[in-house]
Formats: structure tokens, sequence, C-alpha cells
């Protein structure tokens, strides 16, 4: 039994590797997960720099985590444009699809007028002809 499969199915099947991971990457850094994750850990590096009394790994003003947040900030602004980018293929894709399909209902609903027209001019000759039959009848019936 063969399956159809969607535009949406088959987009999905084509992506490789790091497409893939690109877009969970992504969709993952914009979860309110991964925020309230963020800023607990932040809360957390700055509350125990602040208050460790025997070791300071980054003393205020918390320069290794601001170059931590840049190199995040570096590789995270590609990979979510990478999935921005996808994302626009696929919606071209679905509105080159739904265009199709678009196409194809006009093509059925043009020749579904033509059968009904069709149909009502065989009713108009019909009603016509036992119009006629009736004048006809009448005619000779006087």
């Amino acid at each position: 039994m063969a399956t159809h499969k969607t535009w949406h199915q088959r987009h999905t099947e084509a992506l490789s590797f790091g497409s893939r991971l690109a877009d969970s990457v992504a969709k993952g850094m914009g979860s309110w997960k991964f925020i309230i994750l963020q800023t607990v850990l932040v809360l957390l590096w700055m509350g125990l720099n602040l208050v460790g009394f025997i070791y300071h790994w980054d003393a205020y003003p918390f320069i290794l985590l601001n170059l931590v947040f840049s190199t995040q900030a570096a590789y995270a602004a590609p990979i979510i444009m990478m999935s921005q980018n996808r994302q626009s293929e696929r919606d071209r894709i679905q509105a080159q699809a739904d265009y199709q399909t678009n196409i194809e209902a006009k093509r059925e609903i043009e020749a579904l007028t033509l059968v009904l027209n069709r149909l009502e001019v065989e009713k108009l000759d019909r009603i016509i002809e036992m119009l006629d039959k009736m004048d006809k009848n009448a005619a000779e019936s006087k």
C-alpha cells in the first residue's frame, strides 16, 4: 500500500543532521524553559561570586560571565538565522503547495459550473418542449 507523503513530511525527511540540530537548538533557545534556566544559572553564578569568601572565579563585574554570554550569542545568532532561513523556505514551499491546490480547486469549480450550466440548459429545453406540446395539444383541442 503506497502512502502519500505531504510536502512537510518530504521536507522534514530531506533535512540534514546539521539542519535538524540547528532547528532543535533554535527551538530550545526560544523557549521559556531556556530563559528560566539561564536566569537561574546567572543568578547562581553571580551569587556564588559575590558571597564566596574563599574563591572568586569571576569577581565583579563578572567579565568571565560576559565572555560566556558573548560566546553564546556568537554561536546562537547564526544557528537561529539558519533555522529562520529554513522556516522561510518551508513557508515558500507551503505557499506554493497552497497555490497549486487553489488552482486545482478553481479548475474543478469551473468544470462543475459548466456541468451545472449544461444541466440547466437541458432542463430549460425540456420545459420549452413540454410547453410547446401543451400549446399544440391545446390548439388541437379547440
